[in-house]
């Protein structure tokens, strides 16, 4: 590639090849939550592992809630420790062969292994959460700001491909396994090694060709570790006010996460306590979904660096409000397809453009670190709004509707945060973030 035909919107030092294996870690880490969080295993957990007990849905919830506030207090000092050493790839290796490796231990969980489920998912769920937040941290060093939010996109979309392979290779083999008699407590664990298996072979592009770009700071190196990361974090949070509008953000992630978390967690749950849905008819929802998913993060990648960070995810936002009233209010299967679609396209979008903005924001010598802190926030939603759910419907006796329409207020509040923020002014933060440290 010469400097003629060098794309103008990637980084001066930064190849299509470097972007792919990038975008390649969306791919591989996306069959863990599909498969895992979403569509297979959190089903199999309640009916099979827990045996239907009325505590089986709140079980489940309780563990998520317990890996996302481990990384909550982890992702921080995680982030501040990969800035100061140089060590975001390094950091990256670990919490895949983690994560893998404890997926793959999913197999070993049968009827009645409450426990040992319990803490397997803790720890897979950690170590993606912690990946996800390392790859993150990557993006502002391949893109320029104003082509952030193409280039995030592009990994969302191909991260929802990742998805449909997993969840494609589990139904492929689900079928098949059912068609020989076998019963959940004999496949599911299978789909758990294809998962592992999976995950660990897409991400092999990530480690072979992204660089770590960062250079270490060696005038931390004396101190301890975690005491030089807490104080790099103290720093950052000392000088927030100097990055008010990345602050606002933040607060407004916290908000329309909750309500995105919501649905990723408990759509399956509401689909077949209120629409009926049989296990069949959730997977090839979350199937479809998925594909509606990985077009709407392609599609509006580019239309954020178009018409710009805000209106694209206030646009997100309001197409949310409208999918919770949908599904409230569906009678009928038609209806709530459509509300699951619209989900879809939405869900894509308001991801990336989130992490793009977050990019945009960042300034470069602290670019894990703040990703650390978006990572802090989007773990923070994933423990509010299932939570939240989760009390108003068994408040209300069962009323999932009622729950449902309670979490659309969430996409209502970060809404309402979103407009005060100044991109930017935000911007001119980062760029001169060496006048405040």
């Amino acid at each position: 590639m010469t400097p003629h035909d060098k794309p103008e919107y990637l980084a001066a030092d930064v190849s299509r090849r470097e972007v792919w294996a990038w975008a390649m870690f969306d791919f591989a880490n996306s069959g863990y939550t599909t498969v895992v969080i979403t569509a297979i295993f959190n089903a199999y957990f309640v009916a099979v592992v827990a045996g239907n007990q009325e505590w089986a849905t709140l079980a489940w919830t309780l563990a998520l809630a317990a890996s996302y506030a481990l990384i909550i207090l982890t992702a921080p000092v995680l982030g501040a420790y990969a800035d100061t050493h140089a060590a975001k790839k390094r950091l990256l290796f670990l919490t895949t062969v983690g994560c893998v490796g404890f997926t793959a231990l999913l197999s070993f969980v049968g009827p009645g292994d409450l426990w040992l489920a319990v803490v397997l998912i803790v720890l897979t769920n950690f170590f993606f959460g912690s990946g996800e937040n390392l790859i993150a941290a990557f993006l502002p060093e391949l893109a320029p700001g104003e082509a952030l939010g193409r280039v995030s996109g592009w990994g969302w979309c191909l991260g929802y491909i990742g998805g449909l392979v997993s969840l494609g290779c589990s139904l492929i083999y689900v079928t098949w396994a059912q068609g020989q008699g076998q019963q959940a407590e004999q496949f599911v664990p299978v789909t758990m090694l294809i998962t592992a298996v999976l995950f660990a072979v897409s991400s092999i592009p990530t480690f072979l060709y992204l660089k770590e770009r960062a250079q270490p700071q060696p005038h931390l190196a004396g101190q301890r570790v975690v005491r030089q990361s807490i104080a790099r974090l103290a720093g950052t949070l000392k000088h927030a006010g100097s990055y008010r509008d990345l602050m606002r953000f933040l607060a407004c992630l916290v908000f329309y996460q909750a309500g995105i978390q919501t649905v990723i967690i408990l759509a399956a749950i509401y689909a077949q306590q209120v629409m009926g849905f049989d296990t069949s008819d959730t997977m090839l929802l979350v199937f479809l979904v998925n594909i509606t998913a990985a077009l709407g993060a392609f599609a509006f990648g580019s239309i954020q660096d178009r018409i710009g960070h805000i209106p694209t995810i206030a646009l997100t936002l309001v197409g949310w409000i409208i999918m919770v009233l949908l599904a409230w209010a569906a009678e009928d299967r038609a209806m709530f397809w459509l509300a699951a679609n619209i989900a879809g396209l939405c869900l894509g979008a308001s991801q990336s453009a989130g992490r793009a903005l977050v990019g945009f924001f960042s300034p470069a010598s602290r670019r894990a670190e703040f990703f650390g802190l978006w990572g802090l926030a989007v773990k923070l939603s994933s423990i509010l709004g299932p939570v939240t759910y989760g009390l108003v419907s068994w408040i209300s006796r069962g009323d999932h509707r009622l729950a449902m329409l309670v979490t659309g207020g969430y996409f209502i509040i970060g809404l309402i945060i979103l407009m005060s923020v100044n991109v930017r002014r935000g911007r001119q933060a980062a760029l001169h973030s060496e006048e405040v440290f």
